[in-house]
């Protein structure tokens, strides 16, 4: 398996299928991949915020792939003419012959079009299974203790955590949702793209390694991957 960065949350796993998560690429400073460079066959979005459902409707259009989202907000992507996959907290389905299971986040969720600013549902994260890997990717989130559950229901290999602080949640707290979660791989995300949450990552990679045993931090520059 691999998993791409392509700067802020967005990422793209690849094994034996392919899905995008979060891709906010069009406007994002960070990206390196273009919308139309896309090659997937889902799309998963955690919520309607621009910087994370981002440019979800081009790329599902142009792979003519589902995206998968909370069912709110799937309701709203209806409207733009793709196939909108509707979860909510707790469930597993399998699109594209992936396993995805959406678990809790806790941020805000609105979506906001030319008809102004909708309520979207609730925030979400995902497990991500393929090929006996997992892949927790915790959305916009703060540090919250149900972390453990998902370490005992899901024991993922991979945690892709925001450690930008002001949005979500900052170093501290992403050092203690690594330790309720003990991934075997922690990635840090949402952070430096814009100046509110330019922090240096490597902070979070030495209090990871001075507080939490047995677990890796891969520091990822956009564009580039890590092979598990």
């Amino acid at each position: 398996m691999k998993i791409y960065w392509f700067g802020h949350a967005c990422f793209l796993i690849e094994n034996r299928k392919k899905i995008i998560i979060d891709p906010f690429l069009t406007g994002n400073p960070l990206a390196s991949l273009k919308p139309s460079e896309v090659d997937v066959d889902a799309v998963l979005v955690t919520h309607g915020h621009g910087d994370h459902l981002g440019d979800a409707v081009e790329i599902a259009k142009n792979n003519d792939c589902p995206v998968v989202v909370i069912h709110e907000l799937s309701r709203i992507l209806s409207e733009k003419g793709v196939e909108a996959v509707g979860m909510n907290i707790g469930g597993t389905a399998v699109v594209a012959d992936v396993k995805i299971t959406m678990v809790k986040a806790f941020h805000s969720a609105d979506y906001e079009d030319e008809r102004g600013i909708i309520s979207a549902g609730d925030p979400a994260g995902f497990v991500v299974e393929m090929s006996g890997k997992r892949v927790y990717h915790c959305g916009d989130t703060d540090v919250f203790l149900d972390m453990k559950l998902i370490r005992e229901l899901y024991s993922p290999d991979v945690m892709l955590v925001p450690i930008g602080g002001w949005y979500t949640m900052g170093i501290r707290e992403a050092v203690k949702a690594v330790e309720l979660v003990r991934p075997k791989i922690a990635v840090p995300m949402h952070y430096n793209t814009f100046p509110v949450i330019e922090i240096n990552p490597e902070e979070f990679r030495e209090q990871v390694e001075e507080n939490v045993d047995g677990v890796r931090v891969v520091i990822l520059e956009p564009g580039e991957y890590l092979e598990i």
